[in-house]
């Protein structure tokens, strides 16, 4: 038993860091959002998403598992065309994710503490935090620092969830689920960019292997296939979770109150607490705002280690046959700080229009979604690949049926954004 316990501890680590990217603006906005307008209508799709998504992410860890490698390094095996793909996609998109959940970040530690600084001075304190302690602490900081994050999290969600099925005591259930119809243009607009983030994007898929190589090398434990996805699971899990306690938020507490909720992000949260206050009492505010600054703190964290682990990795590819972690550790020092300032340059320069650069990103996200699904997909099945570690014929079907899904959605996306 004992044994089996440290197993587990040596493998736990980079689901919970895929987790704490996961719940950022889409489960703190958009599926609160859901919740606000439609009640629990649309749960049912909220689940869908993480359904339809959950093959294309485990195979990250799956190939991983068998090879030692991430996906990059897979992506690189499969052609040119599919590594150069993943590159054109990560770098335009980076900078405009970062500046975009650091600013939301930076708009809920205002309303938290209530010092009276400006987003942008908060951005450069929140980002000097996050660069400094992956610099000095390395991973395992960043692997203790995520798993309290999420902890507090789950806990902090549950228990507002709790308190807010108790206010509604004596209510009926029936006035919780909206007779609104979510298939026109603007609403389907909406339920789209939901499901599109829920509960993270596909991409994300290339992160949880490189940290789970990350943690190998920490634990000097190459993780069995069944551990592999005894930890994803754990983080897939806690990623769905946590966005329907955020859907239950929404539901409960701003559903039916007949206000005209903000489009923007850190104005929506602080409706969302102050909603909170008022149907419940003061004594909830804290523990709300706890929740919703927790929230974009783990997914701040996460994506400020992510994207230069990936820049590094794509860097090391293009120029040797055999990348030297020496190196890799060299281009992540570098692109770290290079990240954040080019993403406080956009914050300063551009925030102008900054909301046409977030859904530039978030096209690109919906639009590339089905091409890393069918990459991760083809990847898993080559004959490189040891057979126990390939999926079932079950498994490619139940993958096929939800990359037909995804293509779906996808056609969904374009058509509502040329009508």
């Amino acid at each position: 038993m004992n044994r089996f316990k440290t197993k587990v501890f040596q493998v736990i680590g980079p689901g919970i860091l895929m987790a704490g990217a996961a719940v950022g603006v889409s489960h703190l906005v958009q599926a609160t959002r859901a919740g606000a307008d439609y009640g629990l209508s649309l749960l049912w799709l909220l689940v869908l998403a993480c359904i339809s998504k959950y093959p294309f992410m485990e195979f990250g860890p799956r190939y991983a598992a068998a090879t030692g490698e991430n996906l990059i390094a897979g992506y690189k095996k499969l052609g040119k065309g599919y590594f150069n793909a993943f590159a054109v996609f990560t770098i335009a998109t980076m900078f405009i994710i970062q500046a975009a959940v650091t600013l939301v970040t930076a708009g809920l530690a205002e309303q938290y503490f209530e010092l009276g600084i400006s987003p942008f001075i908060w951005c450069i304190i929140i980002l000097s935090i996050c660069i400094s302690l992956l610099l000095i602490g390395k991973y395992p900081w960043l692997d203790k620092t995520m798993k309290v994050i999420i902890t507090l999290l789950t806990i902090s969600s549950i228990l507002a969830v709790i308190i807010a099925f108790s206010g509604r005591s004596g209510q009926s259930s029936q006035t919780l689920w909206s007779q609104k119809s979510y298939w026109t243009p603007t609403a389907l607009a909406f339920v789209i960019a939901m499901m599109g983030w829920m509960p993270i994007p596909i991409d994300a898929s290339v992160w949880h292997s490189i940290w789970s190589r990350e943690r190998a090398s920490q634990t000097k434990h190459r993780p069995n296939l069944k551990e592999a996805l005894l930890d994803f699971n754990v983080g897939y899990i806690a990623a769905g979770l946590i966005g329907i306690l955020f859907l239950l938020l929404g539901a409960l507490v701003m559903y039916g109150s007949g206000l005209d909720f903000s489009d923007s992000g850190v104005v929506f949260s602080g409706q969302l607490i102050d909603m909170y206050s008022l149907t419940l009492g003061t004594w909830s505010k804290p523990l709300i705002a706890v929740a919703a600054l927790i929230t974009m703190l783990s997914t701040t964290l996460a994506v400020s280690d992510a994207y230069p682990r990936v820049i590094s990795e794509i860097y090391n590819h293009s120029n040797m046959k055999t990348p030297k972690r020496i190196d890799q550790w060299r281009v992540y020092k570098v692109s770290a700080p290079t990240i954040a300032l080019c993403s406080l340059g956009l914050l300063y320069f551009m925030s102008d229009h900054f909301t046409a650069m977030i859904d530039f990103a978030t096209a690109m996200s919906f639009l590339s979604a089905p091409f890393l699904a069918w990459f991760n997909l083809k990847l898993v099945n080559t004959s490189s690949l040891p057979d126990s570690f390939r999926p079932s014929l079950t498994y490619n079907i139940f993958a096929w049926c939800c990359l037909i899904f995804l293509v779906a959605f996808c056609g969904g996306f374009i058509y509502i954004s040329l009508v």
